[in-house]
């Protein structure tokens, strides 16, 4: 497979997780191309048996399709994580050097990433990590926009892996594991004023809220 192939499965999947309905707009919104140009790929993973596509009708991953994509989803979260643990790298600079080396045609090579690991479960976002076998580890976690005034939650993953986003969270110094004490949340925007590690509080927006997963 072809890198841009290889990173048009990756899209369907994380679209399949939010959306039944996959159309040639979600994907060109997601790699942010033009639809003729994302047409023309999806018939082509379409004639390799990758994706199910009729025109005027949903996209879907076959299940040929649907196992590559994971298997690109693992090489990248084992990467994340080896650049993390092992490297010392900040979790807002880990993505982008993922992102070349998933590409890398060699089993052998991300199966010995996952035993120096210990086999991981989770990346330093809180992704769930497929194994060998294309299976996710079950996430119970919600959104923080979704959680209760008076509660103590534990961040578990983030949604959005922007490096400003990143570098926003490492201010406040909040990372996975930290604890978020929901204090109030405002009627009119749903803001929350928040206490975080027991200690600092803060006001996180709607928005902010939604990107944080936590359980």
């Amino acid at each position: 497979m072809t890198l841009t192939e290889e990173n048009y499965l990756k899209a369907l999947f994380r679209i399949s997780l939010e959306k039944t309905a996959i159309t040639v707009k979600d994907i060109a919104a997601q790699l942010e191309l033009k639809m003729p140009t994302v047409n023309s790929m999806i018939q082509k993973l379409s004639e390799k048996k990758l994706v199910r596509y009729e025109k005027y009708k949903a996209i879907e991953l076959t299940d040929k399709g649907r196992r590559q994509a994971l298997h690109i989803l693992r090489k990248h979260r084992l990467t994340e994580l080896f650049l993390s643990e092992v490297m010392g790298m900040g979790w807002e600079e880990v993505h982008d050097i993922a992102e070349q080396i998933e590409h890398i045609q060699s089993d052998r090579f991300f199966n010995r990433i996952d035993e120096m690991l210990g086999y991981p479960k989770f990346d330093p976002h809180g992704e769930p990590i497929p194994d060998a076998d294309g299976k996710l580890p079950v996430v119970k976690a919600i959104p923080l926009s979704s959680g209760i005034e008076g509660k103590t939650y534990t961040l578990s993953g983030v949604l959005n892996h922007e490096i400003s986003f990143l570098k926003f969270l490492d201010t406040l110094q909040l990372s996975i594991g930290a604890t978020i004490t929901i204090i109030t949340i405002q009627p009119f925007d749903k803001s929350m004023s928040v206490v975080l590690r027991g200690q600092t509080p803060t006001v996180f927006s709607y928005t902010v809220c939604q990107y944080l997963l936590v359980m």
